[in-house]
């Protein structure tokens, strides 16, 4: 049996500790530059993610509302944590609560599309039903010396005002290769649609809708010749326009401003004009004594035309002039009329109705009242 020398075995292991020990010295060395590169790259990433996103980056997506538009929307499928919180006291029979951020949408197209909700009282309620107490003929009051005795004072009256609801819906369809189609918005899509049809409806409703399954329109209310003094709560002044079906033939702008002044002062602050295209463009042409017109053109897209000083709202679903017809409202709808809706809009896919195309069923609860018979005025296009 043959031994190797254990000499050269030590021989070999000296000139290994001997390169390990250079390599130490060698990173001892190196050490502090390494530190130092290291924080650097520590404050580099710090930095970085405190800084703000860039004008235009996309922001991440909503979960919910991801879960929304990709799982139920596209595809249908109603399971999951993220559809499930989507309910408000309602399962897949009565349709699912769309996210805030569609919802929001859709308040934004009533608001540009509706007329009357643009420049009415808006109230979310969370049941079906809202009453509001109105006091008629204001706080009783009167005047005393200093130690005269303060004798009992009328006791205020209130009158109860439910606007009527009714359910709004809209059923939008659209055909299941769209929906599988990723280039398709159907969040905006579906927001668009809905908004459009929910405006429409609305927009004629809060003008001369009946109050039975729908909300009260003011043009319903009974009207009168008199007074606020004399009338009785939830009958609208009118002003006669001095002929039937026309304006009067000599003079017409004075009943215009009649109207105006019809409203009482604390009214006028915020008061509005509301007629449709066809009247509007009668009134456009009328001009006062010194032969300037009365309406005055917008100047930018934020600020509307006027009539007399007053901003005027063009509205569809107001009559054309003809006999005996209330084709101007002129008054500050705020105060006046009262929008109550269930704010959340639920939605209901339907895929089994009308195949190839998935129909997607909205609904949501709105009713409208005038609330101050005062704040309302409108003309009557009549001899008296």
């Amino acid at each position: 049996m043959t031994y190797e020398n254990p000499r050269v075995y030590e021989t070999k292991t000296d000139a290994l500790e001997a390169s390990f020990e250079t390599v130490a010295v060698q990173g001892a060395d190196l050490a502090p530059e390494v530190a130092a590169l290291r924080s650097e790259v520590t404050r580099l990433n710090a930095r970085m993610a405190t800084r703000p996103a860039l004008s235009g980056a996309k922001a991440d997506a909503d979960p919910a509302r991801a879960a929304f538009a990709e799982r139920y929307l596209r595809k249908g499928l109603e399971s999951g944590a993220e559809i499930k919180s989507l309910t408000i006291g309602s399962d897949a029979g009565g349709g699912y609560a769309v996210p805030r951020e569609i919802d929001a949408l859709i308040d934004v197209t009533l608001k540009a599309v509706s007329p009357i909700r643009s420049i009415a009282s808006v109230v979310s309620i969370g049941s079906a039903n809202y009453r509001k107490l109105i006091a008629v003929g204001g706080v009783a009051s009167g005047w005393v010396a200093e130690t005269a005795g303060r004798p009992e004072t009328g006791t205020e009256t209130f009158v109860e005002v439910a606007p009527p609801m009714g359910e709004l819906y809209a059923n939008p369809a659209a055909s299941q290769a769209m929906l599988d189609d990723a280039m398709f918005d159907v969040e905006g899509w579906l927001a668009g649609e809905i908004g459009a049809e929910f405006a429409r409806a609305e927009g004629s409703a809060f003008v001369s809708g009946t109050g039975i399954g729908r909300p009260r329109g003011f043009l319903a209310y009974a009207t009168a010749a008199t007074d606020d003094t004399t009338r009785p709560f939830g009958t609208l002044q009118y002003v006669a326009s001095g002929a039937a079906g026309a304006f009067a033939a000599a003079s017409p702008q004075d009943k215009l401003i009649d109207l105006v002044h019809a409203l009482r002062a604390p009214y006028r602050q915020g008061a509005s004009w509301v007629m449709n295209a066809s009247t509007l463009a009668k009134v456009r042409k009328m001009k006062d004594g010194q032969g300037q017109f009365l309406w005055a053109p917008s100047l930018s897209a934020d600020t509307p035309a006027t009539l007399l000083g007053y901003p005027v709202i063009e509205a569809e679903a107001m009559p054309d002039v003809g006999v005996d017809s209330l084709s101007i409202a002129f008054g500050n709808f705020k105060a006046g009329y009262l929008i109550a809706e269930r704010s959340n809009t639920a939605v209901l896919r339907d895929p089994y109705s009308n195949k190839p195309f998935v129909h997607f069923y909205a609904t949501r609860r709105v009713g409208g009242a005038v609330v101050n018979s005062e704040a309302i005025k409108l003309m009557k296009f009549a001899v008296s």
